[in-house]
């Protein structure tokens, strides 16, 4: 009985120990696993992948509300609707497999209206028909949405566009195109409009140059500018021998005069901010060639490329800077390489004696009288034309933006900006161009984060990484349809909020992957904390296993 009671006793032990086991074990497994794996687990917010995928294959139509408005006895004869009428016409822009875009202009065909008809008459009227006098006074009566056009049709005969020049473009966005007898002819006439003053296939395809291959770019393509958020313009006057020179230049005073209307036009763009500095004992870092015939040294073209590193490495301000950096560089050269002048391609001097390169900026030698006796007194005093110099600067910051006038035809007569510096029609050719590849730049920025992400699953996603995401992908998708809506204005700033939201997710600091551990490692530095737990309980486990097989057996053997 004792014995039985002893076995009985033995065996409750034994049955209590092995559900303390499987409970530990249970508890282990389906409490404790989880719950570990849950809290060390490396969180990642819901990306829009699918939405980032497609940004890169979706269409762009840049849609351009034009109106066609004839003056009296401007009508071609083979007109055979009766205004007013909508005439739409859609061309797609090659750019690459991926990228579609299309241009399409919807052109409205009417006549002028009373006001619009005094305006051109009273401009015709004058002693001296004036187009500008005509465009100023009809700029108040038409539509100035950014991205419109207004084509006044006059006369074939009117006296308001000079002899030879069938069109005259205005400062604002219109122009007035001289009549044709046959509506084919004139629509022609205004394709040719459409092309100075609004974008082009080689505009856009310029805009999208980082994403092309070379060969089906144009020699100046990669020369204008990328778009950016911000730009600093550096003006420094370089004076490599101040004891020959002492070189007096009213910077301040220039920028107001010169500067501060072109950059306040240009605002809408971009943020600029400008400085200016004096560089004493800088050089160009090339030995101009002397010239016995002119008694001067010269700077071939194939030397300028030489000549802007040793110069740059003195001027220290695009290091410290966020955003592009514009440098445009007044050199005054010393007393023994003076006078100096530079040669183009083919060894004709320069006219403006500067050149300018690609996205950096410009430099413009400025050569003074050198005395001819040499006991004249030294530092020669000099006072800097600021007038003369801010011209050539002012066209060198045109050239860096695409605001070239060279491809012209020769019937065309452009008014010039004036102190402005660019026409309104012109900051339009600016606005599409930056919007297309501001809409090009985020998708780029989006789909390599994407795929970082992808590829790397240790790194956190915060929730305001993608929030900013899930921003910039709306922004874009709101740029496209402000697009093809003609709103450039909006479809510009949707573009540039894109652009802000997708770099702030790009660049935020908590998506460094070398802040997180791999799994890998994360099991190293768990599992020497776990293993004294998982050993006991592993042990009993399988102990429960081996008592169960002998029990299992036994019965056979007693048979």
């Amino acid at each position: 009985m004792a014995a039985a009671a002893a076995l009985a006793a033995d065996e409750a032990e034994r049955a209590r120990g092995r559900r303390a086991a499987l409970s530990f074990a249970t508890i282990a497994v389906v409490l404790g696993l989880p719950l570990w794996w849950k809290t060390t687990e490396t969180y990642r917010a819901a990306l829009p992948y699918a939405d980032i995928d497609g940004l890169g294959q979706q269409p762009v139509r840049l849609v351009v509300p034009m109106a066609v408005v004839f003056g009296p006895g401007s009508v071609p004869r083979d007109l055979s609707r009766s205004l007013p009428f909508t005439d739409v016409q859609e061309m797609e822009i090659s750019v690459n497999l991926r990228t579609t875009v299309t241009s399409r202009y919807e052109m409205r065909y009417r006549s002028t209206t009373a006001q619009e008809e005094a305006a051109l008459f009273a401009a015709t009227a004058r002693v001296l028909p004036s187009s500008p006098e005509a465009d100023a006074a009809l700029h108040p009566l038409q539509d100035t949405t950014m991205g419109s056009l207004t084509m006044y049709v006059v006369p074939e005969t009117s006296s308001l566009l000079p002899q030879g020049i069938n069109v005259y473009v205005g400062k604002h966005r219109s122009a007035l195109v001289r009549a044709v007898g046959s509506l084919a002819a004139l629509q022609a006439r205004l394709r040719e409009v459409t092309q100075v003053m609004s974008f082009t296939a080689s505009s856009i395809a310029a805009a999208l140059s980082d994403r092309l291959p070379s060969r089906q770019l144009g020699p100046d393509a990669r020369r204008n500018l990328k778009s950016s958020l911000g730009y600093e313009i550096t003006f420094s006057l370089l004076n490599p021998d101040p004891k020959s020179h002492t070189v007096d230049w009213d910077i301040e005073g220039a920028v107001n005069r010169y500067v501060k209307p072109v950059l306040d036009k240009l605002s809408l763009v971009a943020n600029f901010s400008v400085d200016s500095q004096i560089l004493y004992y800088a050089v160009l870092g090339v030995t101009p060639r002397y010239d016995k015939e002119s008694s001067s040294f010269l700077l071939s073209a194939h030397s300028l490329p030489h000549v802007i590193n040793p110069v740059e490495a003195r001027l220290g301000s695009s290091a410290a800077s966020l955003y592009p950096v514009l440098n445009f560089l007044l050199y005054v050269p010393e007393r023994s390489h003076s006078p100096l002048y530079i040669q183009d391609k083919d060894g004709a001097p320069v006219s403006t004696n500067a050149f300018h390169s690609p996205r950096w900026g410009g430099i413009m030698v400025y050569n003074v009288e050198v005395p001819a006796s040499p006991q004249a007194s030294l530092p020669l005093h000099v006072d800097v034309d600021m007038a003369r110099v801010m011209e050539v600067f002012l066209a060198q910051l045109r050239l860096l933006f695409g605001l070239s006038r060279e491809e012209v035809p020769p019937e065309f007569l452009l008014e010039s900006p004036g102190n402005e510096g660019l026409a309104d029609w012109e900051l339009d050719h600016l606005l599409w161009a930056h919007t297309v590849e501001n809409i090009a730049t985020v998708s780029t920025t989006l789909t390599s984060l994407a795929q970082l992400l992808d590829k790397i699953g240790n790194i956190v996603i915060k929730d305001d990484v993608a929030s900013e995401v899930y921003q910039a992908v709306a922004s874009v998708q709101s740029a496209v349809t402000k697009l093809s809506l003609g709103h450039l204005q909006a479809a510009f700033q949707a573009s540039k909020e894109a652009v802000t939201s997708s770099e702030r997710a790009f660049f935020d600091p908590s998506l460094l992957h070398l802040l997180y551990f791999p799994d890998d490692q994360k099991f190293a530095i768990y599992i020497p904390l776990f293993l004294p737990m998982a050993v006991p309980i592993l042990l009993s486990l399988a102990k429960i296993v081996r008592e169960t097989r002998l029990r299992t057996k036994e019965p056979t053997k007693m048979d």
